[in-house]
């Protein structure tokens, strides 16, 4: 890549050129993010995960600009206009906005106006005209009339046209708009549609509704954005035409210099129609479309931080589980699963109205627990969530079996899809959504990769937000969650398996094709005999995956097979073997790191074999706990302000936090209640799942709306 490119990027995210030129080399070599960033810390300057993940959406960028020059250039050599000055300009420039401004001129076009004046033969005269120079334009336009230019004023309307579209694609004249349009305000204002259908009415805060542009909350403006494809509102930019007509004529005198009275008159008419036909629609949108991009990276990043809590949920672990979805007239679905989390068995119980047959499923929820050892219970949120964690508590069972209620998003989608189908196809949506719930509260990570991000209601606007960039840092977060945690080898899902570093669905596949053909995997070096996956798919993925109960320790940590010997090295020196070392906290804090610098393993490489040799294959997550809500609020009319509350966070957003205390409605925290000075970050003060208390602010029974304070 070029050094233009990679200075460009070290300079946007705050590092060293060589720490991006190190990374993109090594994304050239075929290494993924989660590797480089866990395994090649010497090339990167210790660079994170979410780091290199940058450069590389960046190096993407920028290989796509290039490619894109390339196609500029072609166009315009053809064109024979191509300059040393304009090729010197296109070769610098790093930014596309300004790339396609130097491009506008000699963009092949439709039919325009000014094209059509071209055809009549009045460029000549809009020459004159641009020179300032004469001192009557009419005559001078008398020449003209012949033709299709049946008289002289048609023939200035011609010219003006021609220069109306050359001010609007002046490079300068563009850029110096965007200065002023970024310093507006964005207006929205109620349509007629907006005022008489009901469903505009979510978006009633914005019927009258004005801000600058600059400082609308991401939230604000793609709420705006999507009333308006909606044919709810009207979504402009205030733009000051007098200011901005004024500034571009006065940059036009300039550049050019002054021109005479008469040749004023034509140019600030060019230029007005300019501005208000040309330039006012396209800058005005192009403004408009960078608030929305930025808009986008603002949400896209809470759907990330959101997705990324939600995936290192606390797991509760290879427990015999019990769940249930939820249900009254259906009944709930029960499902027992083993520690694994295979299904043993599936029924259904109808503790609720209109069957109401409580006793039957007390006894047979009794008898479950006792038949399959029950360790846990897990229950879903959704409809008949609350009712069912209540009668499930007063059931009478031992005192050991916890029980858990857990978010049903996505549940259903994961029903339906191809992968439950897959799994389970001999059983229904029903018992497959039971399961999920169940899998879900063992080891949330393992259960959601199954699941489109997108469904688990963790995100803002996500469905108005760039698609690209959405998918991007989804797939991203994943990957990354997924190799931080680690995979067991021998019992991960090939929907897991396909997120660890250089794998892929197909590499997952046969993966797990080979497990089933051979048994259980001894050593990591045994993954060499999977079909397909050679060096480069090994010295990627073996670190990252787990095998406990390996003839070799280290097999089951984090410390990768590059650098057995170097822990080999520390286990002689110490006159104790490898397996002694490992585990062993005293051996290692007695270990001088400095002395096993060298060549491929630095410093931090050996401080992170030291780490994970105190602790190997240590779960990063915390443990599940389980938790309770006030058993006085059963209704929305039950909540009274002032009152405490227990509650579950359930979504961040980038104006607050939205919390579960029980009800069918959820409360929001809005960020000013954080108890933090100033407007708080949300999701730098709480996490996903996290159990807070609150304070009841609002209660507004029409809207279903209830406002938190969060307590210390």
């Amino acid at each position: 890549m070029k050094e233009l490119y990679i200075n460009h990027i070290a300079q946007e995210l705050g590092v060293k050129p060589w720490q991006v030129e190190n990374c993109i080399t090594l994304f050239e070599d075929g290494c993924t993010i989660p590797f480089i960033s866990r395994y090649r810390k010497e090339h990167t300057g210790g660079l994170t995960d979410i780091d290199v993940a940058q450069v590389r959406h960046l190096a993407d960028v920028f290989t796509d600009l290039e490619k894109r020059k390339g196609s500029i250039l072609g166009t315009i050599e053809e064109q024979g206009k191509l300059t040393e000055e304009l090729r010197r300009q296109i070769d610098n420039c790093v930014n596309a906005t300004e790339l396609e401004d130097l491009y506008l001129p000699y963009r092949p076009k439709r039919k325009t106006r000014a094209s059509v004046a071209v055809a009549r033969g009045l460029e000549p005269l809009a020459n004159l005209l641009w020179s300032g120079k004469t001192h009557a334009p009419l005559k001078e336009a008398q020449q003209y009339v012949k033709g299709e230019v049946s008289s002289a004023e048609e023939a200035l309307q011609g010219a003006r046209d021609i220069l109306a579209e050359r001010i609007s694609e002046t490079a300068s004249h563009r850029e110096t708009l965007r200065g002023i349009y970024r310093t507006r305000r964005i207006a929205s204002a109620v349509t007629k549609k907006g005022e008489t259908e009901p469903e505009a009415g979510k978006y009633r805060s914005y019927f009258k509704f004005s801000q600058p542009i600059a400082k609308i909350p991401a939230h604000n403006l793609l709420a705006m954005l999507r009333a308006q494809e909606e044919g709810y509102l009207r979504v402009s930019l205030d733009a000051d035409a007098e200011k901005c007509g004024n500034k571009l004529y006065y940059d036009w005198c300039q550049e050019h210099g002054y021109p005479s009275r008469e040749c004023g008159e034509q140019l600030r008419e060019a230029v007005d129609d300019s501005l208000k036909r040309l330039l006012d629609p396209s800058i005005s949108g192009e403004i408009i479309r960078e608030a929305k991009q930025k808009a986008d990276e603002e949400s896209v990043q809470v759907f990330g931080d959101n997705l990324r809590q939600l995936l290192l949920a606390p797991p509760v672990g290879q427990k015999r589980t019990l769940a249930i979805d939820p249900g009254f007239r259906t009944g709930c679905k029960v499902v027992c699963l083993d520690a694994q989390g295979s299904l043993l068995c599936h029924d259904v119980i109808f503790p609720h109205p209109p069957s109401a047959k409580k006793m039957e499923a007390i006894e047979k929820l009794a008898e479950l627990v006792e038949k399959y050892g029950i360790e846990v219970i897990a229950i879903g949120n959704g409809t008949a969530g609350r009712e069912t964690e209540d009668f499930v508590k007063k059931v009478g069972l031992p005192e050991s079996v916890q029980v858990f209620s857990v978010s049903e998003d996505g549940a259903s989608v994961y029903s339906a899809s191809d992968v439950g189908r897959e799994e389970f196809p001999e059983y229904d949506v029903t018992v497959r959504g039971a399961v999920s719930i169940g899998r879900r509260l063992m080891d949330p990570l393992s259960e959601l990769v199954k699941i489109d991000p997108k469904s688990l209601g963790v995100g803002q606007y996500q469905h108005d937000v760039d698609q690209g960039l959405l998918k991007e840092k989804l797939d991203n977060t994943v990957e990354s969650c997924v190799n931080n945690v680690g995979v067991n080898l021998n019992t991960a899902s090939p929907y897991l398996l396909q997120y660890v570093s250089g794998i892929g669905p197909a590499l997952a596949g046969a993966i797990v094709k080979y497990r089933a053909e051979n048994g259980s995997f001894k050593g990591r070096e045994e993954l060499l005999k999977v079909p397909r996956l050679g060096a480069k798919a090994f010295q990627q993925c073996a670190g990252f995956l787990r095998i406990p109960g390996a003839q070799n320790p280290l097999d089951n940590s984090a410390v990768h097979p590059e650098a057995y010997k170097v822990v080999d090295r520390m286990a002689q020196d110490l006159k104790v073997s490898a397996s002694e070392l490992v585990g062993n906290a005293d051996l290692c804090r007695s270990i001088d790191p400095e002395k096993y610098v060298g060549g491929n393993f630095g410093l931090p490489t050996i401080n992170d074999i030291l780490q994970e040799l105190q602790k190997p294959g240590r779960d990063p997550r915390e443990t599940a706990r389980a938790f309770s809500f006030d058993d006085d609020i059963r209704d929305i009319e039950d909540l009274k302000p002032g009152m405490e509350l227990p509650g579950l966070v359930t979504n961040l957003t980038a104006f607050g936090a939205f919390v579960d205390i029980g009800l069918h409605e959820n409360g929001l925290i809005h960020a000013s209640q954080m108890g933090v000075r100033g407007m708080a970050v949300p999701s730098k003060v709480l996490k996903l799942q996290q159990q807070v208390r609150v304070e009841v602010l609002s209660v507004d029974l029409e809207r279903k709306r209830i406002g938190l304070r969060l307590l210390k």
